[in-house]
């Protein structure tokens, strides 16, 4: 069974804020295991269902989204930037309208972080910076597998 993990934080733990707007907003490490066979490359979607408030949500806000990830790649780094991406790895854009990662940053209160993994069957062809809705549609029929990590990360001066 596919697992996503983080050696920074757990499964619906708190996001350490160098991962954030309030630090040096760069990606965290990312570690994973238990690939189904038949895999040929993994996407990868981050993303914050509660936007803007988590109260009364309106949007999912996304963070990071990469496709085409090596199937014999068991991790990614932290502080990956497009520049050191493996081989083959190809962005997609995320709300702020570039590829790359954005840390959470919420403007109120404690938001969700989904940090999504799918084992595809297939590599994808270059969707030239694909937003979500555009990734998901490509990957329809490929997923072999999926897991998430979830973090939570209410900004410095939030009181929850």
């Amino acid at each position: 069974m596919l697992e996503l993990r983080s050696q920074e934080f757990e499964h619906g733990g708190e996001v350490p804020a160098r991962y954030t707007c309030d630090g040096k907003n760069i990606s965290p490490p990312l570690i994973w295991a238990g690939v189904p066979d038949g895999t040929e490359g993994f996407a990868l979607i981050v993303d914050d269902p509660d936007v803007p408030d988590p109260r009364a949500p309106t949007r999912e806000w996304v963070h990071w989204l990469l496709y085409n990830i090596p199937a014999q790649v068991r991790s990614l780094p932290e502080a990956m930037r497009e520049a050191s991406l493996p081989e083959g790895v190809l962005a997609g854009r995320n709300d702020w309208g570039k590829a790359g990662y954005g840390g959470p940053c919420p403007p109120i209160g404690r938001h969700r972080y989904f940090h999504k993994l799918y084992a595809l069957d297939v590599v994808l062809p270059d969707l030239s910076l694909p937003d979500k809705g555009q990734l998901l549609k490509a990957m329809e029929g490929h997923v072999l597998g999926e897991c998430e990590l979830v973090g939570t990360y209410c900004k410095m001066r939030c009181s929850d």
